[in-house]
């Protein structure tokens, strides 16, 4: 195999070539003007309290000065919720039918003494009583209860998955646009699409909870719509950017849409329609806690009312159940991925 030689100017030519500067001055105004926005819109926000409080935090933390409210605030937090809860205790005079011989498993009665201050009405003057009490102790009560409320939490989240699912499959279709049978369906769907994911779930919730009532129906239905909104975009963009070879040899022999979008657009895609699923699993779990505040039911509604009054214990161990349900699902819905695709 032959090579040409690289062709070399004259001798005594004078070579006249420069580099091209990275950047010019149009690059340095707008650099000029993004730094300015930075600064009004993070003095706006608070990003410069921000920094001077946690560089104080972090010098408090070192030793270079006494105080710092960070560190207090995080302090607090720390002493309210810790130890987490674990056992639950029952007064046993609210229990008309508990047997005494026949206890619930791992629980025991146990006799309390409460000091309280009460109005003494001839005196009018704050006292201290103490009253006797006998309580029905369950030793990981509490442990048990919300571990029941996460499933329903997970229950919730699985079910918003399969309707957002189940909502996204034609959506992905009407929108994606070598599919769509005309312009204005898949404007229309493209529009639905973005309504869907316009609307956060809580507000969604609160709506649906005037309709259906407190309980799970209006958390399923509000993150199955609005995930319905991301499954749809997601599913759409990957049938338009799919490899076009498979979807030509399949219509040249005679093919319809649906054939050739079962057979030469699903088998590439399928992966990743699996991934975003196994995602939105994954965050409609922790979103159905959030929804769970305004009465969507799950562990959202256990945990409001024990931070409303105050418990705060209760509430580190909620948190603790999430971390877990969270990071274990994660794995499973790893390994899972791994043996479909």
């Amino acid at each position: 195999m032959s090579s040409k030689p690289i062709p070399m100017p004259p001798p005594g030519t004078e070579l006249r070539w420069k580099l091209e500067a990275p950047y010019s001055a149009k690059h340095l105004l707008i650099l000029i003007a993004v730094f300015a926005l930075l600064l009004v819109t993070g003095h706006r926000t608070e990003m410069d309290k921000m920094v001077n409080m946690t560089s104080q935090a972090v010098g408090n933390l070192m030793g270079f000065n006494d105080d710092s409210q960070v560190v207090r605030g995080f302090s607090r937090v720390g002493d309210v919720m810790w130890p987490p809860i674990v056992a639950t205790q029952e007064e046993t005079n609210r229990l008309p039918d508990l047997d005494r011989e026949n206890l619930p498993g791992f629980a025991y009665i146990e006799t309390q003494e409460i000091t309280t201050q009460r109005m003494n009405t001839d005196t009018l003057e704050m006292e201290s009583v103490t009253e006797t009490r006998e309580v029905l102790v369950r030793p990981l009560g509490y442990v048990w209860d919300v571990f029941v409320k996460m499933i329903q939490t997970l229950e919730i989240a699985f079910w918003g998955t399969i309707i957002s699912v189940v909502l996204s499959i034609p959506l992905a279709y009407f929108a994606a646009v070598n599919y769509s049978p005309n312009k204005f369906t898949y404007t229309a769907t493209r529009g639905l699409i973005s309504l869907l994911r316009s609307m956060p779930e809580l507000i969604v919730a609160l709506f649906l909870v005037l309709a259906y009532g407190f309980g799970p129906i209006a958390g399923v239905l509000a993150l199955g719509f609005h995930a319905a909104g991301f499954l749809g975009k997601f599913y759409a963009e990957d049938i338009e950017n799919a490899d076009k070879k498979p979807q030509e040899a399949l219509e040249a022999i005679g093919s319809g849409k649906l054939k050739t979008l079962w057979y030469g657009v699903i088998p590439q895609v399928f992966p990743q329609y699996i991934a975003y699923t196994a995602y939105i699993l994954d965050r409609n779990l922790r979103m159905a806690t959030v929804i769970g505040l305004v009465g969507a039911g799950g562990i959202g509604q256990e945990l409001k009312g024990r931070f409303d009054l105050f418990q705060y214990g209760h509430v580190m161990t909620i948190l603790i159940a999430i971390f877990i349900f969270v990071f274990v699902l994660d794995q499973l819905s790893a390994r899972i991925r791994a043996k479909l695709i």
